[in-house]
Order: structure tokens, then sequence, then C-alpha cells
């Protein structure tokens, strides 16, 4: 049976045990339920209280395809709620691979001791000293670990953001060629691991056991139609390997949804020299990858290697919310810029989400001007200098940002920065944004599937009329593939295919010899929000934080000329019971 790796940082030992309580669960599920039981809500949550749980999914480690995904929950430092975030990279098949099912960094160390990296191995766990990459970005790192553990260790690290507990630090995961590429990134996750100075988390899998299927037959029967659901499907299969996520600039742009200037305008003046298709021709032309999958078992394969001029590697998970943030949010027109700043916040373990539009807020406020990728640049990499208190308040996230530089449009929920969707042009994921346990967050409920793109329904972006309905089923059923361990982009495909979802629970029911129904995936969703708004309802958070920002409420956007007109009420109905 999968076991549960506890991991004390303060006295550096550990202990596995059986699942217990915990049993049946996986990804979100567990992170969620885990911190509701072990954490205390009113903790901050750099204290030695707080605790740091990364959980594979149900499916991790079997031959689902796009079953890789890793769960990071813990309470946010960011926004003060339970967080859930979500990466690919190599970490959750290796884990699986060792048959561990979730690990837990608990308590910490003394502010003045040394950061460690914990290396795990089918022999146990050992902590070794990490000062040969203290102060390193993650890329360095990364090189240092595979040098010294071999090719095929993969890391779970943090950068200088994360090291000084910067609110808006990441957890960067390597990706299947050891690039650091992947993140954690939203809600700060990246500051606990560092409260709890753990520089490093490296898995070697060699020889691990894998485990034995109940019913392997009737699991490649599944999964054969799995793959071909996800192959056939115009999004999974075509779109995005074609384009990447950033295909969705140009769609999203001409629906007048794609924010820019912090939030200003609904749409972008260059938005087709930082689209999908243009980031595709310089890829294609220079001689890098327009499609990699981001783990093990991808066949969806939105993932890129994106290179300069010279074609030499840049970046990878070169994504549109990152895109978007510097591109449209920040007015940078330059694609080689923005490519530049997403291997920047990478290296520095930090959210592009949150950091893109921490550099909009700092050109409002006037420390830098709008569009100047080359002064962005410079002020994400003040970061590096512990004791610059200017990039201590850009990886501190808007909220912050924003008092610093007294800038008063701050397009937050519960802390968290929107992301590259504008809800008056898009309401349904403006729903998701405000009754989201987790800040604004679009991951959580993507309504822009109904409002946007027309799969799974067809709900007006604009009206107000079934936008509520919509986000609460899809933020039920996001909660149960988080827990499963599937990428989100598989949505897509289960929202338009009848048997979609009856497969994901015949995989399920052959791989654990349960009998998983379509009944159980909706329960698995709606127990993991009841953990969350149990936690956050605990931390004392009301219905009152379940709102967007005022000014959205008052400025009307271009091109459509709407405001938000949801009440807080109004919106108490995307919760669930």
């Amino acid at each position: 049976m999968s076991k549960i790796l506890r991991v004390n940082t303060k006295d550096r030992t550990f202990r596995y045990e059986e699942p217990g309580q915990y049993a049946g669960l996986g990804g979100r599920g567990l992170t969620s339920r885990l911190i509701l039981n072990e954490v205390p809500a009113d903790v901050h949550a750099l204290s030695g209280d707080n605790k740091l749980v990364a959980a594979i999914g149900t499916l991790s480690g079997t031959a689902a395809a796009n079953s890789g995904r890793i769960s990071v929950g813990a309470k946010s430092p960011l926004t003060g709620t339970i967080k859930e975030s979500n990466s690919g990279g190599s970490f959750c098949q290796k884990l699986a691979r060792l048959d561990i099912l979730a690990m837990v960094l608990e308590d910490k160390p003394a502010d003045d001791a040394p950061f460690c990296n914990i290396i795990i191995t089918k022999d146990g766990v050992k902590f070794e000293d990490a000062a040969a990459i203290t102060g390193k970005g993650t890329y360095d790192s990364m090189g240092y670990i595979l040098d010294k553990y071999g090719k095929k260790a993969c890391g779970m690290l943090i950068g200088p953001a994360g090291e000084a507990c910067l609110t808006a630090a990441s957890i960067q995961f390597s990706d299947p060629w050891g690039r650091p590429a992947r993140a954690a990134g939203r809600g700060g996750l990246g500051a606990v691991m560092g409260s709890k100075k753990v520089k490093a988390i490296v898995v070697d899998d060699t020889d691990g056991e894998r485990f034995a299927y109940a019913d392997e037959e009737k699991f490649k029967i599944a999964s054969k139609r799995w793959a071909e659901i996800l192959r056939s499907h115009p999004v999974t299969g075509e779109g995005l390997p074609a384009f990447g996520t950033a295909v969705l600039v140009n769609i999203v742009n001409e629906a007048g949804a794609f924010p820019t200037k912090n939030f200003r305008d609904g749409r972008c003046a260059h938005a087709s020299d930082i689209s999908g298709e243009k980031i595709a021709e310089f890829i294609t032309k220079r001689g890098g990858k327009t499609k990699e999958g981001c783990h093990a078992g991808c066949i969806i394969q939105c993932s890129q290697n994106y290179v300069d001029e010279k074609g030499e590697y840049v970046t990878s998970g070169f994504e549109y919310e990152t895109v978007w943030a510097f591109g449209g949010n920040a007015l940078i027109k330059d694609i080689d810029q923005i490519a530049a700043l997403d291997r920047a916040c990478d290296d520095l373990g930090v959210d592009t989400i949150e950091t893109g539009n921490t550099v909009a807020i700092a050109m409002d406020g006037g420390v830098i001007p709008w569009g100047d990728g080359e002064a962005a640049h410079k002020l994400v990499y003040r970061m590096l200098d512990k004791k610059d208190y200017l990039g201590k308040i850009v990886g501190s996230g808007v909220d912050f940002a924003a008092q610093a530089f007294g800038v008063d449009r701050v397009p937050t929920v519960k802390g968290q920065s929107m992301p590259a969707y504008d809800p008056r042009a898009a309401k349904g994921i403006g729903v998701t944004y405000a009754t989201t346990t987790m800040g604004a967050d679009h991951t959580a409920g993507y309504a822009i599937c109904q409002n946007l793109l027309k799969v799974g329904g067809d709900v007006n972006p604009l009206g107000k009329a079934g936008q509520v309905e919509t986000s609460k089923a899809l933020q039920i059923a996001t909660a149960t593939v988080d827990s499963l361990g599937l990428c989100l982009f598989v949505a897509f495909a289960v929202l338009d295919t009848a048997d979609a979802a009856q497969v994901i629970c015949d995989m399920v029911s052959a791989r654990h010899g349960i009998n998983f129904t379509p009944d159980d995936f909706g329960a698995l969703g709606i127990n993991t929000l009841k953990d969350e708004l149990a936690f956050n309802r605990a931390a004392g958070f009301t219905k009152e934080h379940d709102q967007l920002p005022a000014f959205m409420m008052k400025e009307k956007l271009a091109p459509h000329n709407v405001v938000w007109d949801f009440t807080t009420d109004e919106l108490q109905g995307a919760l669930v019971d």
C-alpha cells in the first residue's frame, strides 16, 4: 500500500506511515483534507505550525494519459486561505514509482539554520547541506543536482525568492529534460518551503517497485479509450499541440476579454505579435520545438522549447498566462523579452501571473515605464539581492506592491491577482475568481470553456444567466480532476465526450479494485471543496470576501462597455452546500 512520508524539518528526521484516515484520497483531495485536519487555520503561514504537502493523484503512476500532475498544498502566505497549487514535471511519477502517496514537510528550523536538500530513494531519505546551491537560481541548482545525483534524478526546488520567503514565490519542478520550468506557482507556496529551510527535494526512483493493478486488463481497455478521447478532440488533439496555451491570445483578445494595461481595456493592439501562432512561427524558424509534454505520459503536448535567434534554449512551459501578464497587462510588445521574463521568473522561483501583474502595478505607479521589457527584466532580477527592498516589494505580489507604490487599481481577490481573462467580459470566470477557495484562480473553474470557447455548452459571456451554475459545476469537477492527478486540460475533451467521465471512473476502479462511479466522481470534488471552505471559514473568511474589486463594478470595459454586476449574495450560489 502507498505510504505517506513525513519529514520533520526542524530535527531533520523522517518516518513513513500508512495513509490511515487519508486512504483513498490523492492529489488535491488529500492535500486539502490534511491541511484542514492538521494545520490550525489561524496560524501564520510561515510558522512551524503550517505544513507543506506534495501528493500524487489516485491515477498517478499508471499508464493513463496525462496523469502525472503533482498537487502541493499548505496555508497560503499570499492569501491566508488554504491553497493547492498544481504542476507538471517528473516529480509525481517518480514518487509513484517509490510507492509514496504524499510527502509532508513539518515544523521549521531556527531562522539562522542553513538550507538543506532532501534526497529520496528506494532506500529511504537523506538530508544534505545545500550550501553549494543556496542563493542560486533554479537552473544552476538543477544543473548541480543532475551532476551530483545523476540524470534520473528530478527536483522540487525553490529559487532565491523562496529562500527569502517572498509571498509570490513558486516551487519549481524539473521536467523530463531536467529543466526547472514547471511550477506550482500560485499562492506563494515557495515561501512555505523556504521557511522550512529546504532548498531542494531530489527524487531518484531507480529500482523502485511499480504497484500492481487490481484489474490490469480492464485498465488497459479504459486507458486506450481515454487516449482516443484526448487525441480526437480539436482542442486537446489539435489546437494545444500546435500552438500551446498561447493559442488563446488571439481568441480572448477578439472576444474583448484580454485584460490590457492593468485591466483598463479588453483588447490589446499588439496581441497578434505575442500570440501562440507567432510563438510557433519563431520556434519553427529558429529550430526549437513547438510541442513537448511537461511529464511522461502527456499526449496533449502543449509545452514547447522556446529558443533565441541563435537557436539556444530560453524557456519552456511558455504559457498563455505568462504571455498575457507581461505582454498584455504590462504592454511589452517583444515576445523575446517576454520569454526572457518567463525564464527569469522560473529561475528566481516566482509565479509568472503574480509577478507579471506586479510589474504592471509598478508601471502604473510610475516605477518603470509602460511596456519597457528591459526595465521589467532588471526590476524582477532585483529579487536576487535579499537586501534590495524594491526587489522584496516586487516579489511580494500585487496587493503589497500596490500599497507600496500608491496604486488604487488592484485586480485581486483574497490577495491573489487575477489571471488572463477580464471577468467583466467573461462573467463565468468572474464567478470563479470571486468564489473559489484560493483567491482569483482561473484553473479552479474554467468557465472560459462555455463563455468563449463554446466547449461543454454555450453561456453568453456578457450576461448573468447561467454563470453561477456553470462555475459551481466546474469547480466541483476541477477539484476531482486535481485529486486524480490529471491535467486540467483534459476537461476540454471530457466536457464534449459522452463516455469520458465513465472511462475515468473505469480507470480508477481498475487501478484500485473499487467500484468508482460517476456519483463518486462528483462526491470527491464536493468533499474537497467542503474541506477547503471549512478551513477558510475557520481562518476568518466570510461571504464578503467572495467579491471582485469595486472598480470593476464602476468602470465599463471596452469594447463591450460592460461592468461586473453580481451581488455578493448572488455569488454564494456557486459554493457547495
